[in-house]
């Protein structure tokens, strides 16, 4: 931790820096530290880990609700971490949060999220990270439960810390809250359907839509927790090889 007397605490999301969820985020950071807010100027939702390599990218200073600093980036969520790392911030941060997301970030929308990725950046970078995701979408949605989880585990981690590599991923009901579990990432997809339709000047073009699915019904995943009424939270990393799979064919010539 920096030598400061309050710790630095990076906070960026997905959905912009005018959403309600990451005031109510900034809020709660601000009792344990210090806040810099990095954040895209404008909707960044399902962008994944994607960053710009093709375009400048550009910070606009402003203040959120006349009290935290903060910048607003042309950029990904990805993006706006990598750059605060780098260019924006006073000092370097003690931890980096993600959020409040409007919509869960359970299951498959892991691989999806910005928000989670704007997390998963700040852990990338050396940094204890946290993604936090209330299930409502509704942008008036009540997020008093998911900042009393986001309380908790930011305590947790500014005390013990965070192993490297690892990144916490909370998602929590709307409304009050009712607990905390641990949780693995439920096994789940989506199944799209795309409905094409033609332009005044005749060109064909598609809306994505289709539904989750869940691929297992056993106890002890992220949406089996919020299906109870808990908040889940998963530990997450990013090395995606198949351990297994590389041991069983390690002796195996081409």
């Amino acid at each position: 931790m920096s030598t400061n007397s309050r710790p630095l605490i990076l906070v960026s999301n997905d959905d912009g820096i005018f959403s309600n969820g990451i005031k109510a985020l900034v809020e709660v950071a601000a009792e344990f530290g210090e806040v810099e807010i990095v954040a895209p100027d404008r909707q960044q939702s399902a962008v994944g880990h994607a960053i710009t390599v093709s375009t400048p990218l550009r910070a606009q200073s402003f203040k959120l609700d006349n009290r935290f600093n903060g910048k607003a980036v042309n950029g990904t969520p990805a993006d706006c971490v990598k750059l605060a790392h780098n260019q924006l911030l006073s000092r370097k941060p003690d931890l980096v949060v993600s959020g409040i997301n409007h919509g869960s970030n359970a299951g498959i929308n892991i691989l999806y999220s910005g928000t989670v990725s704007a997390a998963t950046e700040g852990t990338i970078l050396g940094y204890p990270s946290i993604a936090f995701s209330c299930t409502e979408f509704s942008e008036d949605a009540d997020l008093t439960g998911c900042q009393d989880a986001a309380r908790k585990v930011i305590r947790f981690v500014l005390e013990h810390g965070l192993e490297k590599g690892v990144t916490l991923n909370l998602n929590a009901p709307a409304g009050p809250l009712k607990g905390i579990k641990w949780a693995r990432q439920a096994k789940s997809r989506y199944v799209e359907e795309f409905e094409g339709r033609v332009d005044p000047h005749n060109r064909d073009y598609y809306w994505m839509a289709g539904k989750f699915e869940l691929l297992e019904k056993d106890g002890g995943s992220d949406i089996d927790a919020l299906e109870k009424g808990y908040a889940s939270l998963t530990p997450i990393q990013y090395d995606l090889t198949d351990h297994e799979l590389l041991k069983k064919y390690s002796k195996t010539e081409f």
